[in-house]
């Protein structure tokens, strides 16, 4: 009898469990389904759980943009990169490369798109319809950097990031502005005070902790886990460009402080200065961005830039910098070409490099190549006249973008240690009179050539 008994409380507690599973799974499919967003609806080579939350959760917010008619397009590192995969695949097939969800099913806790300002108006009713599709969002505003000037430090604040979450994924949507030097640029992701901190995982976001700046992108239409998505035509480029993308501002605030001790020099004679180097800057820029060579705004043209947002008028000339890693045969013949005549070339690209070529008027273009040693980077100068080798040493640097004189052009992302290398702890304090032989504060000598090598290392034209 004990034994019966026994038996009988198994089954029923048997048949309990499975009523109570079978309960979850319809509350589960019937109501927080639908209303976070269903996760077992059928989806091209389905799978379970979270991987095809995923994919509902993307397919739902494409639907949203596409229902108030807002172009975007994918920039998520970790699709691209799986993508760039099979590019040529997904470009010849209209259906997408594979059964399986392959892409949009990938491990993550977001999906990032991107959207270019002026393509849409910021409508409220975007986020009622969002908030009906069962998306909490959240907006992230910072301040406008292309309205600041030496005259008016505007404070207007603009949409930056948007943030669209349902169940446990969410879409990072970054909103992209154009630049006076032709470029696209997004800003920060800086949280208010008010803000919640857990809405998302903040710190994992690939677009928010710095400014990037980037090309206009050429876009093209695939289907993407039978999902219609755009994507940049060259994901491999994109990823090049976005891992080299950090972007700095101008110090405006700072300028019109050193303005306000040292008034700046307004007479004729700087503003065509001014002008005629602004220009042999954009010539010299698109020469070398067409030989595809990297150069950075280097001695006292990046200190105009960062201590002033300007050129400075007495300097006299446009100085760029080069890592001898970068050079090319071609440099010389391509100023040339483009109406540059070479002034003087001192050094040889195994030591010392550097070249000069003559702008209008005056006003010439200095090019000094960089050498990395294991803890420093240096750059050599050449005396002329006796063959006195100098070197200019410097602590290791990497490259930001910077917009300057309507130009998306590099400087040293370490500003202020690369200036105050060259310039010393006063370089706020202009100086007219400057010597390159003994004035920079990173100076060295460095030797003398031999004289059976001045004919190939002091070339004067």
């Amino acid at each position: 009898m004990q034994k019966i008994n026994r038996n009988v409380v198994l089954a029923l507690l048997s048949l309990t469990s499975l009523v109570f599973l079978l309960f979850q799974l319809c509350y589960y499919k019937f109501y927080l389904s639908q209303k976070n967003g269903a996760a077992f609806s059928k989806v091209r080579g389905s799978q379970s759980g979270q991987d095809s939350t995923r994919w509902h959760v993307v397919r739902k917010f494409l639907g949203l943009i596409s229902s108030h008619n807002i172009p975007v397009y994918l920039i998520d590192p970790l699709i691209l990169g799986l993508v760039d995969k099979d590019i040529e695949q997904i470009r010849s097939s209209p259906d997408g490369p594979s059964p399986e969800c392959k892409y949009f099913c990938a491990p993550r806790d977001f999906t990032t798109f991107a959207l270019l300002d002026k393509t849409w108006k910021h409508d409220v009713g975007l986020f009622r319809t969002a908030e009906k599709m069962g998306f909490q969002w959240l907006k992230i505003i910072n301040k406008d950097p292309r309205l600041d000037g030496m005259d008016d430090l505007s404070g207007m604040e603009i949409p930056l990031h948007y943030i669209f979450k349902l169940a446990s994924h969410a879409i990072h949507l970054v909103v992209f502005y154009e630049r006076s030097g032709n470029f696209l640029w997004h800003g920060p992701l800086r949280l208010k005070q008010h803000m919640d901190r857990k809405f998302v995982p903040f710190r994992k976001l690939h677009f928010g902790r710095y400014p990037g700046a980037y090309e206009k992108p050429e876009l093209l239409l695939v289907s993407i886990d039978d999902l219609k998505v755009q994507i940049p035509k060259n994901p491999s480029s994109f990823l090049e460009e976005m891992s080299h993308s950090r972007f700095l501002e101008c110090r405006y605030r700072e300028a019109r402080a050193f303005f306000q001790l040292y008034p700046d020099d307004a007479s004729l004679d700087a503003v065509e200065f001014r002008k005629k180097a602004k220009s042999l800057l954009h010539l010299a820029a698109l020469t070398l961005n067409n030989l595809g060579v990297k150069f950075w705004l280097s001695s006292g043209t990046c200190l105009g830039w960062y201590r002033q947002c300007n050129v400075i008028p007495h300097s006299k000339d446009v100085d760029l910098g080069i890592f001898i890693r970068d050079y090319k045969a071609d440099i010389i013949p391509a100023f040339q070409k483009a109406g540059l005549p070479l002034k003087h070339k001192f050094g040889k690209v195994e030591d010392s490099l550097e070249l000069s070529f003559q702008g209008e008027d005056d006003v010439k273009l200095d090019i000094f190549f960089f050498y990395e040693e294991d803890d420093h980077i240096w750059n050599g100068g050449t005396q002329a006249k006796s063959g006195k080798k100098f070197k200019y040493l410097f602590p290791k640097f990497t490259l930001c973008w910077t917009e300057f004189v309507e130009l998306k052009v590099h400087v040293p992302c370490e500003t202020l240690q690369y200036v105050e290398a060259n310039y010393g702890p006063e370089w706020k304090v202009p100086v007219k009179t400057w010597d390159w032989k003994s004035s920079p504060f990173n100076v060295q000598d460095n030797g003398v050539w031999p004289i059976d090598e001045w004919d190939n290392v002091i070339q004067i034209y």
